[in-house]
């Protein structure tokens, strides 16, 4: 899918040395965006006709979870719909759910799948379609409750559709491995295999309690990259930072490289403090082959971006992966 307008896109500044810098008017969607909203966080963007759409995750204020579509110009200024997305039967009748949560877009051949954590009888992958953000259909949920983190590959692999998820349980999940799915038709899941595992307290701390997939990965001229969220589990409780990875192009259950580093912790005032506190949740990246624009969730609160050079991103993780 080509893109038809540029990415958001900020230079870094002169005195940052990071790999990653924050947008300097972040966070770009208020927690109270929308009449009903207490916070808008963890949402996911494409390109979009001229534009780029989105799906959001707004939290309302007797604090029930559910998703929202939204649309923008330049990917920073959103208008998003005051009501939450109604779904349509897909490839099911059964299109049942307590909740929907921390969403994911990706193109795929001829339409955007969303994913998400949906909620049927405890956190699952849901999965819907859309040609325009407009009319959304409900497929079959993807695994059996406990899952969360449901992310597509942008294309088939092997002649398979692919997600990444993270086996979870009922509650906060104080652990969490990355796998791998496969299937034939976006309605049959099997093939479940081990990615990456949580980091060794003394080798990186930042993901030694639970990780989780990010971003849609997208191919560069060293495989997938993918941005992945990393958490440890402090005396202050949980801490979500950002990391990356580089799959296999091919075989991509093959982790080639990983961050040691993070590339993005919470640091700045509105990923410190919120709803939750110190969280930094990565979920969509546009970009144009050069440049990346990351959208991040900020302390289960707001929607934040961040930006980085591609090949800048893999060599430092070449240069000290885990």
């Amino acid at each position: 899918m080509s893109l038809k307008t540029e990415i958001p896109w900020q230079d870094r500044p002169d005195n940052c040395r990071d790999i990653m810098w924050r947008y300097s008017n972040n966070p770009i969607i208020d927690r109270y965006h929308i009449p009903s909203s207490n916070s808008i966080f963890n949402s996911a963007v494409v390109p979009f006709e001229d534009g780029f759409a989105g799906v959001f995750r707004c939290d309302n204020k007797a604090v029930q979870m559910n998703i929202f579509a939204g649309f923008s110009k330049d990917g920073i200024n959103w208008d998003i719909n005051h009501d939450p997305i109604v779904m349509k039967a897909g490839n099911t009748d059964m299109i049942e759910s307590d909740y929907k949560y921390d969403p994911r877009v990706v193109f795929i051949e001829d339409r955007y799948w969303i994913t998400w954590c949906n909620g049927y009888h405890g956190p699952t992958i849901g999965i819907a379609y859309t040609f325009d953000f407009k009319e959304f259909f409900q497929c079959e949920n993807a695994f059996l409750p406990f899952n969360r983190n449901g992310v597509l590959f942008p294309e088939k692999i092997n002649g398979r559709y692919a997600m990444l998820s993270r086996p979870s349980d009922n509650g906060h999940t104080p652990f969490g491995d990355i796998y791998i799915s496969f299937s034939p038709d976006m309605k049959y899941w099997g093939e479940h295999r081990n990615v990456m595992k949580v980091a060794p307290f003394q080798d990186s701390a930042w993901q030694c309690t639970k990780i989780g997939a990010g971003t849609v990965p997208f191919l560069t001229k060293e495989g997938w990259l993918m941005f992945y969220h990393g958490v440890i589990n402090t005396c202050n409780g949980f801490r979500y930072s950002m990391g990356a990875a580089i799959l296999d192009r091919d075989n991509p259950e093959k982790v080639l490289y990983r961050s040691k580093d993070y590339l993005l912790a919470p640091a700045a005032a509105y990923e410190l403090a919120g709803d939750v506190p110190n969280v930094v949740f990565p979920c969509a990246a546009l970009q144009d082959g050069e440049k990346v624009c990351v959208y991040y969730g900020a302390a289960d609160t707001v929607v934040s971006v961040a930006f980085g050079y591609i090949d800048e991103i893999i060599e430092s993780i070449k240069k000290n992966s885990l």
